[in-house]
């Protein structure tokens, strides 16, 4: 059982910068294609990130093209998120998801991680103005 653990999250002004790191534990992970997913209060999750199993594949949301970068180490069993030019409509817990069957761009796809193998607790980002 692979589980995962978020961490990164914090409060920031807008123009900065956070990484997020989503660790996993239990054995490796290194077979799932792995996302990033936030869900803003009072709204639903979305799809933000995602990353093939050999880190040549990444999909990103359009609203964070340019400005956010997805990867991953396999020997550490980490994907990280870094987020820079962070504006305050990024404000959301972001969440690491994980699955051994989708593709990234199935994953960008969804509208939520609910179907997706293995899901984290989430960490809070805040975006100040």
């Amino acid at each position: 059982q692979v589980q995962l653990v978020e961490s990164g999250g914090g409060l920031v002004q807008a123009g900065g910068s956070l990484r997020l790191s989503c660790a996993a534990s239990g054995r490796t992970f290194s077979g799932y294609t792995m996302a990033w997913f936030r869900q803003a209060p009072g709204k639903e999750r979305e799809f933000v990130a995602a990353i093939n199993w050999s880190g040549i594949i990444t999909n990103y949301a359009d609203s964070v093209k340019g400005r956010f970068t997805i990867s991953r180490d396999n020997a550490k069993n980490t994907v990280y998120l870094q987020m820079d030019s962070l504006k305050p409509e990024d404000t959301a817990v972001y969440y690491c998801a994980g699955d051994r069957t989708r593709s990234t761009l199935s994953m960008a796809r969804m509208s939520g991680d609910s179907y997706l193998e293995l899901r984290g607790q989430g960490t809070l980002v805040t975006v100040s103005s």
